[in-house]
This record gives structure tokens, C-alpha cells and sequence, in this order.
């Protein structure tokens, strides 16, 4: 008996320093995933990666220590790996390296660390996957085509079915569900998951995804049934601008296989085979580019339950298709999310009636109607009206953007399209009679599923809908794969749009699992010799090999790993990377690239009257060759990351030839490019080809140029985005808030001014006279341009990740002020937690908000006077311990922190420079203005302006105009009643200094 309450008294103790010791614990664990995604099913790497994020309240702490369990039980009772305690700060992409896992087994996780301030976490919850059919072998099912003689002119979407019993009790079932064209399932009449346009658009000849579903709840004992529609989808649809349909087949298939788990234990799979049976049903074409014929008098309402009776459907006919393309899906799938209700309803001048939406999206509209049976309904759809006001689709080209349904009659029906979709904004109603009403009509956007990760505000509200039309381009061309457009006979996985926006796609959505997919069929479909395709998916054929396009193959990985921190994407992607290179190689002599087929700086500005020598046309093989080296460095660095000492040798000693070769060929011995537009000199400087002695006098006409244009730019798709990087790089930011904040075309707000919602294909396409562009390439929804968003994160709210520290584990902040913006904020979702840079000016004193992820370290460059016009919560940087000091560098102090949410305030007076304006009519005194060192004084009657930044004289004597524009400078004077100067108006770097009378 003492022996028992003794054993009760030393366990009560234990339990109860053990409480005391999680009590202790100040990090707790959240956000765990395995291969990016949270609890996935359907996973068929091997090896999968874990990643979490800690989360706690206090400064400076990282994970020293973690610990994971795997177990085929939520309970954690049967382990197939436990790692022990390992010593490591890594948080992210941690590989299994457990016991071999199985097809189609749940496994369960959980996770505890340890960090630097002698805490361990609890356990976190536990997590789980399951695996997909990771051997050829584990399929049972067959391939099957419908058996009857199909309608090859309108092709109406087919229906396989089969009915089955299960007696007993079910455990589990999971679908394997994939098909030749798009599919949607349903079991006992419900939906089977909640992706739409499966199974998404691969190399279908190389690699055919397959989704897998948790079908469990949609089972019963006794009579069940399956039934799956087929459309013609990216499978065999007219596809492509030259109009070729069939491109990878010329009839619909399923591959289905459907395992179910009983409560005995005993299985039983039920499978696509010669059982099934086949018809056709209400859609009656479907295809991409021309909508859907949706006829609801031929739908049967308990075709996929086991009580419907198919004795008048066809057989299906069993094919032996290979297997050994199967992949399960990797990314994240397409799926609904907002949805829009009318904001007007009006008819056209040509007495068309319209709904708009308010927003240029993707997607569908859904229909409530009443009608008598065979009463026909047709929606079409477009992004813009004609200057008129009227329904405008020409830009569409052949694209027949209308979906039509016939009523069945009787009670109210509801219709939406299953394997199409739309871009539009306005709607045209035809068939309905009367006025429409806007609860009948719901606009449904599709995009993948990808994670929303970056918000961007500031204190000008048209930057804050340029942000917008940034994020609705990419939800809107992000559909499995990065479209060019999403409403026009295209569509297609344009790899220099991608390429060109992948960094800022990875700021406004966790884009790392959509990317990694897409760059397997970049891979799947280069050509033998190393080219890679303009589009991917290829279905353009050998129409490769271009300069900014085929460089998808470099830089889109490392662009991601710069992002997200994931190695394996450099890994997979490695032999595509070199083999692109090597191409280039080829077709270089002595190493100079001045062959093949180049796009271009595509669409970039040229006016009518440009003769003067400052042209925006680009040299194509000045570009390519720029890009030669960029895609060789980023092998370099690859190579580096993956520790391949004999390619970073290789490839180094070719850089070096790369760029001797640029400047003999393009350097003109005065110092000039051959090439003297912007885009020219901002590829020569982003990519390092002109030795450091050539480079400041490079900017120096950059500047000019952009000057000479009237502070807008001219760049196309591949100077784009480099061009603000540049001049920031430069010193010159200054000039590329000049070009942000620019509202005439050609511009970023030029269209935002014009009312657009998403990012233009072209600069102009509405003109200011309210005409249209070209009607052969206008589209109104092509996210490239939007590349200037990564600039607004990375610059303008400095959120960056170091290259020491990938992913945002060793983060950068570093705002840069300017632009008469008072305010701007940016929060990133990394692996880690979230990144705050928050930055306000009011009355030349900053308040800086930024916050740090558990697990990850800081530089923060503070703008200020000096160290100890710093406060951080109204302490001096001495004072708290947190941070260390690094010292002042140009307008910045420079500090290290880590984890932590900071509270920063500085005096920037420095960037308000007082100014004396002489004597001239009086004497002057400035407000204020940010600028460097400036001196103006006056000499012979004429006010001089002098500064590291600016130059020029002004005289305000009559003959001469009020406004004068020299440098970086704008000078107004203001007269007075008499005509006399009263005050003097000087514009710098954008900021206003204003002198007045004493």
C-alpha cells in the first residue's frame, strides 16, 4: 500500500514538472506541410518534404533542435520513422528518409523543436498525406472509350457509368480518377471533389496527371454508382492560333480506379473496363476557344445512381494506352473562389443588353432561368466596350466566347459550363425577355489554388489598383499553366510572359508547386538539341529556341528558389538548364549569339516620328546575347548550389567569353551601345555586360533616354522588367518613380487611368481617342507588364530575401522613399511566417514597422540622418539589446535583428534639404524636397540649380516661359497681380520645393 501511494506520489511529480516544463515552452508550432501543401492526398514522390513554422511572441528566437514522428496511425503508435533529436535549425523541405512508403497509404505526422532560448515545443498536432500509386502495377484499371459512333462535327461531351454493390461496411475509398480530355465525376449522383478542368494541361504524350479524392462520405452500403463526363478539353480541343484541333488525340478516355477498404479489412477495386457503359447527355459541343451547348432537356437527374437504368446506353471499348505517363498531380488544382453579382445592367446604343461585372476576371457565369422547354438562352462574353459603349469581341479574333442553353421548362434552372471558360467583364444577354434580373446572373472565378502570400498598399490609390490589375492578370492566367491571355483563340503557356513575371508571381501567391509542375513539361518538351519551345504545353511544334523565351529554362527555376528556398526544383531542373545553355553554345560563333529566331523586346513603344537616333527598336541579338549570359550565370550559381565544381569552372570560363564577345560587337568605341534605347542599356547593366568604368556613363544615357521621352518608357516584354531594378541599382530611383508614377502612355497607369481592372498586352490598348489597337494582339487581360510589382515589394516596401539565406531565411528590408508617396506597406507568407515592411512619412519623421519570422534573421537598412536619430519604441539602438548596430550607409542606418516584430522612427531630414534660392525678386525659403546635395544660387539675372542629381538655370524674364524643365528639375514662376515673380515653384526627384517671399 506505501509502496503504491509512493509509485502515485512520483508520477504526480513527474506529471507535474513535466507541465511545468511545456508550461516553459514560448514557441508552438503551426502551418506544417509536406510537399507544400497541407494534409494532400495523393503524393507519389518518395521522399516528401516537411516543412512548419514556429510561432511565438518573443524577439530573437530560432529552432536549434526538431524532432518528427511518422506513423501509419493518428495516434503515433506504429512509427515508420522517428529522427530522434536533430540539431539543425532547418525548418523547411526536411526529407523523409524513413522506411519505404506504400500506394495509397495515410500516413500521419507530427513535429516538436527545440530553440536557442532553451524551450521545447509541444508536439505539434498531428498532419497527415497519402500516397498516391507509386508503381505501375498498382493500377488495375484499363483505359475506355465510349463504343458508340460519335457526332464528329459537334462532338458532344460523353457519359461512361457503372454500377456496382458494395455489402459491407466501408472503411475507406479512394478514386484515381484521370482521362483523355477533361473530366468531371460524380459517385451516387454528388461531385466528386472540387477541381475543375481536370486533369489539368501536361505534356499529355510524356506525362498525364491523375487526381485522387477521398471518396469515403460518398459511399453506401448496397447500390452505388459512378458516372463520369468527358469534354473535349486541352486534350483534342481546337487549340493554338493555327487552329488545329486534336493535337493529342482524337477520342475521349477514362482511366478510373476506385479502391475501396472494408470494415473486415478485405478490398475491392472497381474499375474502368469493357463493364462500364457509355452515352451521350446534355452537353452538346464543348470545346476551349467556342464555349459550351448545354441542352438540359437531355439531362437525366439519377444517371450517376445505381438506380438508373442503362440498358439503351453503349458499350465502351477497352484500349491499351500507356501507363508509364502517369503522374499524380503535383500543383494545386483549379478551383471557384470569388464571385461577382452585376454592378450595372443597361442596353447598348445598338440595343444590346449587357450586365457588367466591374472586374476583367476568368471563369463563368452561372444562370438562374425560367423558360418553356426548348426557350434558348445565349451568353457571350467581353472584356471591353468600343468607344461607343457597345459590345465589343473583335479582339477575340475567331474565339467564339458564348455559352447556350435550352430550358427543359418548368421550375427555375440553373446552368454553368463544365469545360470551358471565359475572360470577360461585360456579358450580353440574349433569349430572356424583359429586363434581366441581376440576382439571375453570377460571375464565378477559376484559378489554381494556389496560396494568396503578398499584400501591397501604398498611399496612391491608383499604384494601389495598378497592385490589383496585377494580381487579377495572374489569377486570371494561372490556370494549371501561365497563359499569355485567357479569352482569345490562344491561351497558351507563353514561356517569356512567365519568365518575365515569375518573380512577382512569387510575391502574390505561393507559386512554388505551380511552378515546379509547369518547368517539368518545360523539360518534357525541350527539343533533342537543347531548344526550348516558345509555348509549353508544345503544341506549336518546332518553333523554338528564342532569346527571353527559352530562357524560361533558367531563370523561372532559380527564381523560385530564390522564393521558396526549394532546392529540388534546381535539382529536377538542372539537366534542362545546362541543355538550354549548351544550345545557345551551338549556335553561337565565337561566342557570340547572332542566330536563329528572336522575339524581341516584344511590344515595346516606338512613336511614328522617332528618327533622332533614340528609337526603342533593340538590337535581337544585342538581347540574345545579354541573355546568353544571364542563363549561363544562373548555371553558374546553380551548379554552385548543387556542388558541380567542373560545371561552375566550365560555365565561368564561357561567361567570361560571353561578355568580351558583347562588347566587341556592340560597344561602339566612344563608349555607345549600337543599340541606344532603354532597353538596350538596361539588360547591358542588369546583367553585368559592360566593365564597372563603363557603367555610370550607361546610366547616364539610360536617363537621358527616359528623359528624352518625357519621363516614360519604351521598353517591351524583356526590358520591362529589369528597367526600375536598374535605375534603383543605379542610384537613381529618383527616375523610376518618375516612370511608375507616369499617367500618359505609355505607362503602368496609363491604362489604370483608362479604367482598367488587369494588366494591357500592349501599352495602348485603348487608345486616348477611346479607339482600339491592333484587333490581332489586344488582349486586355496578359499579366507581363504587371513585372513591375516585384519592383513595388522588393524596392518600394524593400521586402528581399538574401541569396546566403534563400526563401526568406535570411530576409533584407530596405524601403526606398520617394515619389511623393507619404506611406507604403507590404506583407509576404513565407515558409516562416509573415514578413511586414510597413514605412509612413509625416513631417520629416518616419515610422517603420517590420516584422520578422521566428527562425530567420534580418538586415534592415532604416532610413535616417544618423544612428541616433533612430528610436525603435522610443528607445535608442543602444538601448536595445535586439538589435546590432552595423552602422550608417548613404541615407540608411544598418541594422541586424532577429526574429521580432520592430518599431522603428527616424528624423529623415536629410532627404528634405533647405535651400536658399538668392536673392533674385526677393528672397525664397523651401518647404521641402528629397534630393541629394543641391545648390541654387543666382547668376546674371538667371536662378541655377546644381546637385549631384539635378542641373540647369531658369530666367523669368519675358520672352521666356513660366515653366521650365532642366535635369531633374521643374521650375515654375508665379507671378504676382502685377506680373511680377512672387513665388518660385521647383520640382525635384519628384518632391515639391516651394519658396516664398520673406
Amino acid at each position: 500500500m506505501t509502496l503504491n501511494i509512493t509509485k502515485r506520489i512520483f508520477g504526480l511529480s513527474c506529471l507535474l514538472i513535466l507541465l511545468s516544463f511545456y508550461g516553459k515552452a514560448q514557441v508552438s508550432l503551426q502551418n506544417l506541410l509536406l510537399e507544400n501543401q497541407t494534409n494532400p492526398i495523393g503524393l507519389d514522390t518518395r521522399d516528401p518534404r516537411f516543412s512548419w513554422s514556429l510561432q511565438t511572441d518573443k524577439r530573437n528566437v530560432k529552432q536549434t533542435a526538431y524532432e518528427i514522428l511518422v506513423s501509419t496511425a493518428a495516434n503515433g503508435k506504429t512509427p515508420v520513422w522517428q529522427t530522434g533529436k536533430v540539431n539543425s535549425d532547418q525548418s523547411v523541405h526536411i526529407l523523409y528518409a524513413g522506411k519505404s512508403l506504400e500506394s495509397g497509404k495515410r500516413y500521419f505526422w507530427k513535429v516538436r523543436v527545440w530553440d536557442n532560448q532553451g524551450n521545447v515545443s509541444a508536439w505539434s498536432e498531428p498532419a497527415f498525406w497519402q500516397m498516391a500509386l507509386l508503381n505501375k502495377s498498382d493500377w488495375k484499371a484499363q483505359w475506355i472509350e465510349a463504343g458508340f459512333k460519335e457526332d464528329t462535327i459537334k462532338r458532344p461531351a460523353h457519359l461512361l457509368r457503372k454500377a456496382f454493390s458494395a455489402a459491407k461496411k466501408i472503411t475507406s475509398a479512394t478514386a484515381y480518377i484521370t482521362a483523355h480530355g477533361m473530366y468531371e465525376a460524380h459517385i451516387n449522383g454528388q461531385r466528386v471533389g472540387d477541381a475543375y478542368l481536370t486533369p489539368g494541361w501536361t505534356s499529355y504524350n510524356k506525362r498525364l496527371q491523375y487526381q485522387v479524392y477521398d471518396v469515403t462520405n460518398l459511399l453506401k452500403t448496397g447500390k452505388n454508382a459512378i458516372g463520369v463526363t468527358l469534354g473535349n478539353g486541352w486534350y483534342r480541343s481546337t487549340i493554338g492560333f493555327v487552329g488545329r484541333s486534336n493535337y493529342y488525340g482524337k477520342k475521349l478516355g477514362l482511366l478510373l480506379q476506385l479502391d475501396i477498404t472494408y470494415s473486415d479489412g478485405s478490398k475491392e477495386s472497381i474499375v474502368s473496363d469493357g463493364t462500364w457503359k457509355a452515352s451521350t447527355g446534355p452537353i452538346l459541343s464543348s470545346e476551349i476557344y467556342f464555349g459550351e451547348v448545354y441542352d438540359a432537356r437531355a439531362f437525366k437527374s439519377d444517371w450517376a445512381t445505381g438506380s438508373f437504368n442503362d440498358q439503351q446506353w453503349s458499350g465502351v471499348e477497352v484500349k491499351d494506352y500507356a501507363k508509364d505517363v502517369l503522374i499524380a498531380t503535383y500543383n494545386e488544382p483549379v478551383r471557384k473562389h470569388e464571385v461577382f453579382k452585376p454592378v450595372k445592367i443597361f442596353s447598348t446604343p445598338k440595343g444590346e443588353k449587357v450586365i457588367d461585372f466591374g472586374q476583367n476576371l476568368v471563369g463563368w457565369v452561372v444562370l438562374k432561368a425560367n423558360g418553356k422547354a426548348g426557350d434558348k438562352i445565349v451568353l457571350s462574353h467581353a472584356e471591353v466596350l468600343d468607344k461607343f459603349g457597345n459590345f465589343y469581341t473583335d479582339n477575340l479574333r475567331t474565339a467564339d466566347s458564348r455559352n447556350t442553353y435550352i430550358l427543359s421548362g418548368g421550375k427555375q434552372e440553373t446552368f454553368e459550363p463544365h469545360f470551358t471558360w471565359q475572360g470577360f467583364r461585360y456579358l450580353k444577354v440574349e433569349g430572356i425577355d424583359g429586363d434581366l434580373n441581376p440576382d439571375n446572373f453570377t460571375a464565378v472565378t477559376l484559378y489554381s489554388d494556389m496560396k494568396p502570400t503578398g499584400t501591397f498598399t501604398s498611399s496612391n490609390a491608383l499604384i494601389n489598383q495598378l497592385q490589383k490589375n496585377i494580381q487579377w492578370g495572374q489569377k486570371g492566367n494561372f490556370l494549371d499553366v501561365p497563359t499569355d491571355c485567357p479569352q482569345r483563340d490562344e491561351r497558351l503557356g507563353w514561356t517569356g510572359d512567365a519568365q518575365a513575371f515569375s518573380r512577382t508571381a512569387a510575391f502574390n501567391f505561393g507559386a512554388n508547386s505551380f511552378f515546379a509542375k509547369w518547368l517539368k513539361d518545360v523539360a518534357a518538351d525541350q527539343l533533342p538539341n537543347g531548344a526550348v519551345p516558345a509555348v509549353i504545353p508544345n503544341i506549336l511544334g518546332p518553333f523554338a529556341g528564342g532569346s527571353g523565351w527559352s530562357d524560361v529554362a533558367t531563370i523561372a527555376p532559380w527564381n523560385m528558389y530564390l522564393a521558396y528556398g526549394d532546392k529540388r526544383i534546381l535539382e529536377d531542373q538542372y539537366p534542362s538548364m545546362k541543355a538550354w545553355v549548351n544550345y545557345i553554345k551551338e549556335q553561337s560563333k565565337n561566342d557570340l549569339w547572332n542566330s536563329g529566331h528572336h522575339f524581341g523586346d516584344w511590344l515595346f513603344y516606338r512613336p511614328g516620328d522617332d528618327n533622332d537616333g533614340r528609337s526603342a527598336v533593340t538590337d535581337k541579338f544585342l538581347i540574345a546575347q545579354c541573355f546568353y549570359a544571364f542563363s549561363t550565370e544562373l548555371l553558374i550559381k546553380t551548379a554552385k548550389v548543387l556542388n558541380k565544381p567542373e560545371d561552375v569552372a566550365q560555365y565561368s570560363d564561357l561567361l567570361k567569353k560571353i561578355k568580351e564577345a558583347f562588347l566587341k560587337e556592340y560597344l561602339t568605341p566612344n563608349g555607345r551601345l549600337v543599340s541606344s534605347s532603354q532597353t538596350a542599356y538596361v539588360l547591358a547593366l542588369n546583367f553585368d555586360m559592360l566593365p564597372e568604368g563603363m557603367r555610370e556613363q550607361a546610366v547616364q544615357r539610360l536617363v537621358e533616354n527616359v528623359k528624352s521621352y518625357g519621363n516614360h518608357l519604351t521598353t517591351g516584354f524583356l526590358g520591362t522588367p529589369y528597367l526600375c531594378h536598374v535605375l534603383t541599382r543605379f542610384g537613381r530611383t529618383d527616375i523610376a518613380y518618375k516612370l511608375l508614377l507616369q499617367e500618359t502612355y505609355p505607362s503602368w497607369l496609363y491604362p489604370v487611368k483608362m479604367g482598367a481592372t488587369t494588366i494591357w498586352e500592349r501599352w495602348d490598348g485603348i487608345k486616348p481617342d477611346s479607339t482600339f489597337q491592333n484587333v490581332g494582339m489586344n488582349s486586355f487581360n496578359h499579366y507581363a507588364y504587371g513585372a513591375i510589382g516585384d519592383w513595388m515589394y522588393r524596392v518600394m516596401a524593400g521586402i528581399d530575401t538574401k541569396e546566403s539565406g534563400v526563401g526568406y531565411k535570411e530576409i533584407v528590408i530596405k524601403p526606398h522613399l520617394g515619389g511623393n508617396f507619404s506611406n507604403a506597406a507590404a506583407d509576404l507568407q513565407t515558409y516562416y511566417g509573415t514578413v511586414v515592411s510597413h514605412w509612413k512619412v509625416e513631417n520629416k519623421q518616419l515610422q517603420f514597422e517590420t516584422t520578422i519570422p521566428p527562425n530567420t534573421s534580418a538586415t534592415i537598412y532604416i532610413p535616417a540622418s544618423g544612428v541616433e536619430d533612430v528610436k525603435e519604441n522610443g528607445k535608442s539602438l543602444a538601448e536595445v539589446a535586439d538589435i546590432k548596430v552595423v552602422g550608417k550607409e548613404g541615407d540608411y542606418v544598418v541594422v541586424n535583428v532577429g526574429s521580432g516584430k520592430y518599431q522603428f522612427s527616424s528624423n529623415v531630414n536629410q532627404l528634405f534639404k533647405e535651400v536658399k534660392l538668392g536673392d533674385y525678386a526677393g528672397k525664397y525659403v523651401t518647404a521641402s524636397a528629397q534630393t541629394r546635395e543641391i545648390e541654387v544660387s543666382v547668376r546674371n539675372n538667371e536662378l541655377v540649380i546644381k546637385g549631384g542629381m539635378v542641373s540647369g538655370t531658369a530666367s523669368p524674364i519675358e520672352g521666356k516661359p513660366d515653366v521650365f524643365e532642366n535635369g531633374d528639375a521643374k521650375i515654375k514662376f508665379i507671378r504676382d497681380g502685377q506680373g511680377k515673380v512672387s513665388k518660385i515653384n521647383i520640382e525635384v526627384m519628384s518632391f515639391l520645393i516651394e519658396g516664398t517671399k520673406e
